[in-house]
């Protein structure tokens, strides 16, 4: 069992992205309902971002509102909640200034009614100081007790390097799929096993082409984040979709879902030598999905090394992000 913060979180977390970060977001009562479905599987470390949602309805009022309804669980659960990007315009600001601003307002959003367990940078600010940054965040916060701690996102290898010789990490953030094993390869993985820091997989699904929802581009619906993603454009899908397909055969052999599959691959590249723990962090906005994905698949020798050679023998199309974004910061 995996551990944040001296507290164990269960084998696979949730993402609450899709609850609020989307054009048509489910109506709160639904969102919090997902939330105890997630919670009642055994799902305890929830990753939100300030700016997943409008300054209204976000991640951090989503779960004011759910331990409003269920004080009980907020002993268990761990959040981490990304900041230091600019609301609207997404602009890094990893100032004193910046910092102040972000984490003062998540806490405000929180309402106290759950900890800020850990803040997480979204995005490395190439432009301020990284000591500084961390000290900020360190002296100003984690010393005083207002936060828990800290974790990364989206970062690098020398990124993990610098933040663990300043203060502890407990988790980083990184995208981990059977599409994008990136980290696998780029001493991302290898810099975090180095300091026993959980990887937080993001997007173990494939920003959902893994589930099998997607049959083609007539699928991905307009305006949605996965519509601006390379991999799921017109030019690219059908040829991203064969993984798929692939994926099928052993899904409906050993009695489950793809999408189980796939998390149950990133759950397994934790367990292997030299790894870091992996937290899979798929997101769900219903009940229904929440409960599909959060059904651990227990995966064999053989159906590992099965996986594993179908994704070591599959090139995607297309990039993880449009040109231009901010990654492996």
């Amino acid at each position: 069992m995996t551990t944040i913060m001296n507290k164990s979180v269960g084998q696979i977390g949730f993402g609450l992205m899709g609850l609020s970060w989307r054009p048509d977001p489910p109506p709160l009562e639904q969102a919090i309902e997902t939330l105890k479905a997630a919670y009642n599987k055994g799902s305890y470390l929830w990753n939100g971002a300030e700016f997943y949602g409008t300054p209204e309805y976000n991640s951090m009022t989503i779960i004011r509102h759910y331990f409003e309804k269920y004080p009980e669980d907020a002993e268990k659960v761990v959040i981490i909640i990304k900041g230091g990007a600019g609301l609207t315009s997404r602009d890094l600001d990893g100032s004193p200034e910046g910092i102040r601003r972000s984490i003062d307002n998540i806490l405000a959003q929180l309402g106290g009614k759950k900890k800020l367990d850990l803040f997480s940078i979204a995005r490395r600010d190439h432009k301020n100081p990284w000591d500084v940054t961390l000290n900020t965040i360190k002296k100003e916060y984690i010393d005083t007790g207002k936060i828990g701690g800290f974790s990364l996102s989206e970062c690098s290898a020398d990124t993990v390097e610098q933040a663990a010789k300043i203060l502890p990490v407990h988790g980083a953030e990184v995208e981990l799929s059977m599409f994008t094993p990136d980290i696998l390869n780029n001493g991302i993985a290898a810099a975090c096993a180095k300091y026993n820091i959980p990887i937080v997989a993001y997007s173990p699904l494939g920003r959902g082409i893994l589930t099998g929802r997607f049959k083609g581009i007539a699928d991905v619906v307009p305006g949605s984040v996965g519509s601006r993603m390379p991999r799921l454009q017109a030019e690219t899908i059908e040829h991203n979709l064969k993984l798929t397909q692939q994926l099928e055969t052993l899904a409906e052999k050993k009695g489950c879902s793809t999408g189980q599959l796939a998390i149950a691959w990133a759950v397994a590249v934790g367990k292997q030598p030299g790894q870091p723990p992996v937290i899979p962090i798929p997101g769900a906005s219903s009940v229904k999905h929440a409960e599909e994905n959060l059904t651990a698949v227990e995966l064999t020798e053989e159906e590992y090394k099965t996986i594993a050679d179908m994704v070591n023998n599959f090139k995607p199309a297309g990039g993880r992000y449009p040109q231009g974004a901010h990654v492996n910061t």
